[in-house]
């Protein structure tokens, strides 16, 4: 039988216990990859770093994984998940949006809009300078970015005037610094003002520098296995969680995580009549 006076005694330091195992389980919640790179911005939104793309690891074709995910909030909280589409599978969440559209109701398709899958990439960079945080000076990451950037790198490789020389953003010896100029334009996040510098040689080309640097590099393969995404019945369950049930849950309207690179742009029209509304949604992630 429980001795009641040991309880007693026991409460009196039940609320020191408790505030312990709360701060344990918010440093749990709060897992951050140190891996990753994210550039600093002050209170105006305004930020500036530069930074040097670097080709595939070891064993590995492509300098860069590309991740679909979504991100809105509900009656029961966020829904922060990869989209199972970015390894070919399917995913409830694009159906539902498929559903919404498809009603023709415009309130319908204002939902579907913001919970479109979003487009991101993942790729090791170098950083040259970080006027925010000295310390990460000649440090390599991995840098999550999105559309808007990846423009910046198709540009540089394939320029639209016939002055400008193509450069390839991850050769070590041909590759340019990337200056990273971040503002904030009629609320949302901002990069045209980034820009490459002229070619030049990463270590004025020391290769033994240059090959710890390669051997060091992060495998980006690990971002698009099966394994980093929910299964459809788990990604459904969760979907259902986060709106109570309700498809239309208008909760998840007007609460979504900023885009990282969103333009200020008018509101987009709909599908032509030659796509149908998955081909719309692929097209909306593109042009975010």
């Amino acid at each position: 039988m429980s001795n009641f006076s040991d309880f007693k005694k026991r409460s009196k330091s039940s609320i020191e216990d408790l505030t312990k195992k709360i701060e344990d389980l918010n440093k749990e919640a709060s897992f951050k990859d140190d891996r990753f790179w994210k550039p600093e911005v002050d209170k105006a939104g305004n930020g500036y770093a530069v930074i040097r793309f670097l080709p595939s690891a070891p064993g590995e074709d492509i300098p860069w994984a590309k991740v679909y995910s979504h991100a809105f909030q509900g009656k029961g909280g966020w829904l922060i998940e990869n989209c199972p589409t970015t390894i070919g599978q399917k995913c409830p969440i694009c159906e539902a949006n498929s559903e919404l559209w498809n009603s023709g109701i415009e309130k319908d398709k204002d939902i579907a809009r913001n919970r479109k899958r979003k487009l991101s990439y993942i790729s090791n960079i170098l950083v040259i300078s970080d006027p925010a945080n000295p310390a990460n000076d000649g440090k390599m990451f991995l840098f999550k970015y999105g559309t808007k950037i990846f423009g910046k790198i198709q540009e540089a490789m394939q320029p639209q005037f016939k002055d400008e020389e193509a450069i390839n953003p991850f050769d070590f010896w041909k590759g340019a610094n990337f200056k990273l100029k971040i503002r904030k334009v009629a609320g949302y996040t901002n990069y045209d003002k980034s820009e490459f510098d002229g070619a030049s040689e990463l270590y004025k080309g020391d290769d033994e520098k240059l090959e710890s640097l390669w051997k060091s590099l992060h495998k980006l393969n690990e971002f698009v296995i099966p394994t980093e995404f929910k299964s459809y019945d788990e990604l459904k369950k969760k979907m259902n969680d986060v709106l109570g049930g309700d498809l239309r849950d208008i909760g998840a309207q007007s609460k979504t995580i900023e885009d990282e690179d969103t333009p200020s742009t008018p509101k987009r029209s709909g599908p032509s009549e030659s796509e149908d509304a998955m081909t719309y949604f692929e097209r909306l992630s593109r042009e975010n």
